[in-house]
């Protein structure tokens, strides 16, 4: 061989080499062929450069456990839901339709204004006028009083859009309700989020990311009623009214498969919430938050093309088991911003952005969450008192998110006996 094509070939391939051993982070995604979407090439690089480019990001220490095979979903993340570490990120700032995720939002604006639980209303024929084609309901009727809990229950068991025009009538109206997600996602930093409707139903210009998705998931964590609600398996909600004016009340369970062992889904070890959405447009969507051993993580799954049923779930739930074998043996990509007005000691978190919900899934009802689920419907573990995040509120009104910190209590669902 010729001894400039023998420098050469040698050039070339300690090259090659070099590229794999600096950027060990880069990896392309399953789903290339020609006709399937494409992440754009700049993404949004709040929480880190990273998490800005397209395909799978992870640096794998010695030791670490590879990711699961056959991931199908366009964009995916697995964050430690305290310390705000991104482990691992498929396309984690792709700009795609939420469906009922998005609700995560709305509850984490809405509910600390609409307060007390045990404030009744009494639903009016406009309040339900515009939902959308389909929508997912938990069944609210005109002229009926609900509580506050009543609704919020509809919201996050039966992801009833219902529900959610009732609770935007309470707040102001629907306008009043999208403005103030709009204004509390910029807080937040989720800067992929352009909000339309409320309840997450398809609507033009309507999107959010995974990484969008998993902050917000990470600061309703924050409030015990979102935690109630997020892991509540299953509830009694208010129905119509029976001769002598006594209340009906029929069951609804919640629809994270995930939390309750649904449909042939195998309930997972310590999950706690918290949102799952589906339309024709954004595809399955879900976020969830587990806790084991100590650790607490957040996953988000966006869309996955795998025809598998319930892939969502599947490949959420291999996505956790993955995150907890790999805690502590991989070099985060990035991570979970602080909100814009938190104090963070540091800097970090500045953005450096470029630039059809049927809801589907579907009360005061005697809620029974995970807590309490002694005899439930399936064995999982941790179901209440998640911290999605350090977001402490305190008194002079500034968050505080440079140091980890100490998780509510853990309340454990006991298996069935």
């Amino acid at each position: 061989m010729p001894a400039l094509k023998k420098t050469a070939l040698t050039v070339i391939s300690a090259a090659l080499l070099s590229s794999f051993a600096i950027a060990p982070a880069s990896a392309v995604g399953k789903d290339t062929s020609d006709d399937a979407p494409k992440p754009p090439a700049g993404m949004s690089r709040v929480g880190g450069e990273l998490l800005g480019r397209s395909g799978t990001q992870v640096r794998l220490k010695p030791g670490a456990p590879v990711l699961p095979k056959d991931l199908t979903g366009r964009s995916w993340i697995v964050a430690d839901a305290e310390n705000g570490e991104v482990l691992a990120s498929h396309n984690a700032h792709w700009r795609l339709p939420p469906a009922s995720t998005l609700k995560m939002l709305f509850a984490d604006t809405l509910m600390p204004a609409l307060q007390p639980k045990t404030r009744e209303y009494t639903v009016r024929d406009e309040d339900l006028a515009d939902l959308g084609e389909g929508s997912s309901l938990v069944g609210i009727k005109e002229d009926l009083s609900y509580t506050v809990h009543d609704l919020w229950l509809g919201v996050f068991l039966r992801s009833g859009n219902d529900a959610v025009h009732v609770l935007s009538a309470m707040y102001g109206g629907v306008p009043k309700a999208v403005e103030a997600m709009q204004t509390h996602a910029e807080e937040l930093q989720a800067l992929d989020t352009t909000v339309v409707s409320p309840d997450g139903y398809d609507a033009p210009r309507q999107v959010s990311s995974a990484y969008d998705l998993t902050l917000f998931a990470r600061s309703g964590l924050q409030k015990a009623d979102f935690r109630e609600y997020a892991s509540t398996v299953e509830a009694q909600f208010p129905g119509a009214k029976k001769k002598g004016g006594k209340r009906e009340s029929f069951a609804i369970q919640n629809t994270n498969r995930l939390l309750t062992g649904a449909d042939g889904v195998e309930p997972y070890k310590g999950i706690a919430g918290v949102k799952n959405g589906y339309t024709s447009h954004a595809g399955n969507t879900f976020t969830g938050v587990a806790e084991r051993d100590g650790k607490v993580l957040l996953v988000t799954v966006m869309n996955p093309s795998s025809e598998e049923t319930h892939a969502v779930y599947k490949e959420a739930a291999s996505l956790l088991d993955w995150g907890f074998q790999a805690s502590g043996k991989v070099t985060p990509v990035g991570e979970l911003v602080p909100p814009k007005s938190a104090d963070t000691g540091s800097g970090k978190g500045a953005p450096a952005a470029q630039g059809e919900d049927r809801g589907g899934h579907g009360p005061e009802s005697a809620g029974k969450t995970a807590a309490d689920d002694e005899g439930g419907s399936s064995g999982v573990g941790v179901a209440l008192g998640i911290v999605g995040g350090v977001l402490v509120l305190l008194a002079g009104g500034v968050f505080l998110v440079n140091r980890r910190w100490p998780l509510p209590d853990l309340v454990r669902r006991l298996p069935r006996r």
